[in-house]
């Protein structure tokens, strides 16, 4: 028996279903939490599930930016991170070169993914096996290479260097708004946006196959409206080429550009929920006079605070959007009907187990007594609790982002 166990039963988990049927996923769940110590004692269980979420929260991951000057580098810094030009923090845009070194910009949220703005490529004295020593390729998961009209001679000798180094590399065709507006501008009559993208797709295919790119893969962009485009399948093909903890971390920072991450998010958060469950019950765990379980309110506490985070929900990220989508912040958080981020506290988390009353009295009966007893029921109670809060916040984003993303809203800077 592992802890996979008890995620698997995540899958067809209904908060919402009829008593009995819930009566029986409660019964479930926590027969799997006894299961869990047959092989392994209480401390065991806990340092395992303590471990992976540390492992978790230590994982760093670094995403490396290049392509010539004014390709737009740094606006798509920027749009990845969830900030405009005039935000603290961003990345400064412009069409002259001024990084000299590689520059870090960390996630606002989640300073542990690290996207950096690399030195501009080409001009006559570039060569790529001098620029990956002097930009320490070795220190990056993966790399972005940016370009706003044709690929050139310099992306495809980086490509294949980074290539020869057994490393990933996309190539981004960025600001395919300007080409968007310039052909419907000088063509009016035959324009039509589909074929204008394909054409661009396949101009990018041409130009990188003839200069040795068998497979290219080609993202069309614009960092000015990051919900369009390629943009998605971007961030799919980047998430799903990461390494499971590097996956995880990378996919929670990610912005709410689609209905799809936020369910991507809901159900990796639903896993973690798991071993946050496990900790709370088996450490520092303090008995609770309200309720016949103890936990650990000041753990839970700090993971709903970071949960706010991941889905977008905290005053930060919603002030974020709201100057990016042109509407009040107010107007944002009307929608919001869980607890707010600012207002989440020791008192709101006992009041949230207090719904989850109902969990103790089904597993009381259950004929095991001791402490494996007590343990379950504070597992249980915590995760079912946890499991509801998740929903809720995933329920929140998705209202959030389809206010945000109206009618009438204005483009994403």
């Amino acid at each position: 028996m592992d802890l996979g166990s008890i995620s698997a039963l995540m899958k067809g988990l209904d908060l919402g279903s009829e008593p009995k049927d819930l009566f029986n996923d409660v019964i479930k769940v926590f027969e799997e939490f006894v299961a869990l110590f047959q092989d392994k004692g209480q401390a065991d269980v806990a340092s395992i599930a303590q471990a992976e979420l540390q492992s978790f929260e230590s994982t760093v991951v670094n995403i490396a930016v290049t392509g010539e000057t004014g390709a737009g580098k740094s606006s798509f810094i920027n749009a990845l991170r969830g900030l405009t030009a005039e935000d603290d923090g961003a990345a400064p845009t412009g069409v002259t070169e001024t990084t000299k070194q590689p520059t870090v910009y960390p996630h606002p949220n989640h300073p542990k993914v690290r996207l950096w703005d690399l030195p501009g490529i080409g001009g006559p004295d570039f060569h790529s096996r001098t620029y990956l020593h002097k930009v320490d390729f070795k220190s990056y998961d993966f790399f972005m290479i940016v370009a706003s009209e044709r690929f050139t001679c310099s992306h495809t000798t980086l490509a294949r260097e980074i290539g020869r180094m057994d490393k990933r590399f996309y190539f981004v065709r960025s600001k395919v708004d300007d080409d968007l507006r310039n052909e419907e501008r000088d063509r009016p009559r035959t324009f039509r946006r589909e074929m204008v993208l394909q054409q661009l797709r396949a101009d990018c295919r041409e130009n990188l196959q003839r200069a040795g790119m068998s497979h290219p893969e080609i993202f069309l962009l614009s960092s000015c409206d990051f919900t369009q485009y390629d943009a998605p399948a971007l961030l799919r093909a980047l998430r799903d080429d990461l390494p499971s903890l590097q996956r995880l971390a990378f996919l929670l920072s990610l912005p709410n550009l689609s209905a799809d991450i936020i369910d991507k998010k809901k159900a990796s958060l639903q896993k973690l929920v798991l071993l946050i469950s496990l900790v709370s019950a088996l450490i520092n765990a303090v008995p609770l006079p309200v309720l016949p379980v103890a936990c650990d309110i000041a753990f839970l506490l700090c993971s709903m605070i970071s949960f706010y985070k991941y889905f977008g929900l905290d005053d930060g990220s919603l002030a974020a959007l709201a100057r990016q989508c042109g509407k009040p912040i107010a107007e944002l958080k009307a929608v919001i009907t869980s607890p707010r981020a600012s207002d989440i506290t020791r008192d709101i988390v006992i009041k949230l187990l207090l719904k989850e009353k109902a969990v103790p009295a089904l597993i009381a009966n259950i004929p095991i007594a001791g402490p494996l007893l007590a343990a379950g029921m504070s597992f249980t109670t915590t995760y079912f609790m946890m499991l509801h809060f998740v929903n809720e916040m995933a329920e929140d984003a998705e209202r959030v982002r389809q206010t945000a993303l109206g009618e009438g809203r204005k483009k994403l800077q």
